[in-house]
């Protein structure tokens, strides 16, 4: 009888020590801020207008150019380093073309979007080889081969290209502007001089769940939180007219130079909103 009144205290004694030990540990989730930020991930982006070809009267395609440098523009370029819920726009764009929510096409030089390109082929095709002789830095300091591979650097992504549309809708009586494709572009290293290459075509209306769900840094109000696709909607960002649709197929850099390029891409915006404005009568 007495063991068993023994067994029951020692089960009961160790019974409590693993409440009291359990008890100890404390599962506490900390939030960095002032609150949890429920936003993040949920957004979606605004319905598009629907369009019938009979309502168009006029339309215009345009290509025009985003350059990271630019303080509006600083937004696209970082964080270098990713945030677990903030990264650059490069870096959305490979995850959604990894995960397969992005598609992405070859870049043709008609800038249609025909050849699709998965993101490995994208990794193999970025990475360079070289081939250099270096000599050994100790006796008898003779010559070898090697062979460098260097892979692709997101921070060389400084520009993204934009193929829109502008038309004027008659049902409406609006002159609107509908963003097609946008194409990053990296700045590569040729001879010491920095060379624009366009990376790959992708269609925008197709992405825009990516682009709503990846927030855009704020620098006025960090509490109203903006996305990628209310950058591009809302066109709150610099730009530059480099080609618009023309017999010749031809950009601007072409028959202009220097200057005279930026007043030619001065005179398509103008005459844009000249079209515009002649339409009324005052």
């Amino acid at each position: 009888m007495k063991k068993i009144i023994a067994s029951v205290v020692i089960a009961l004694i160790c019974l409590y020590g693993a409440s009291k030990t359990s008890a100890q540990i404390v599962d506490q989730t900390y939030t960095d801020g002032l609150y949890v930020n429920e936003a993040t991930g949920i957004k979606k982006p605004m319905p598009m207008l629907n369009i019938r070809e009979s309502d168009i009267m006029w339309k215009k395609r345009i290509w025009r150019e985003i350059d990271f440098r630019q303080k509006m523009n600083q937004g696209f370029y970082y964080p270098t380093v990713n945030h677990e819920d903030w990264k650059n726009f490069i870096t959305v764009i490979l995850d959604g073309l990894k995960e397969g929510t992005i598609q992405a096409f070859e870049v043709e030089k008609t800038d249609e979007m025909l050849t699709p390109i998965s993101y490995n082929k994208f990794m193999v095709s970025q990475s360079d080889t070289t081939y250099k002789t270096l000599t050994r830095p100790y006796p008898p300091y003779d010559q070898y081969d090697t062979m460098i591979i260097s892979k692709f650097d997101p921070s060389e992504v400084m520009r993204v290209r934009v193929k829109e549309d502008w038309y004027f809708d008659k049902q409406r009586s609006q002159l609107l502007v509908r963003i097609i494709a946008i194409c990053p572009v990296k700045m590569k290293d040729m001879n010491g001089t920095k060379v624009p290459q366009p990376m790959f075509w992708i269609p925008y209306e197709s992405a825009r769940e990516v682009f709503a769900r990846a927030p855009f840094f704020n620098r006025s109000n960090s509490a109203a939180q903006l996305s990628y696709d209310e950058i591009f909607s809302n066109r709150m960002f610099d730009s530059y007219i480099y080609k618009e649709e023309n017999v010749y197929d031809r950009s601007i850099k072409e028959y202009a130079q220097g200057i005279d390029a930026m007043l030619e891409s001065e005179r398509i915006k103008q005459s844009i909103i000249d079209f515009e404005q002649n339409l009324w009568e005052y």
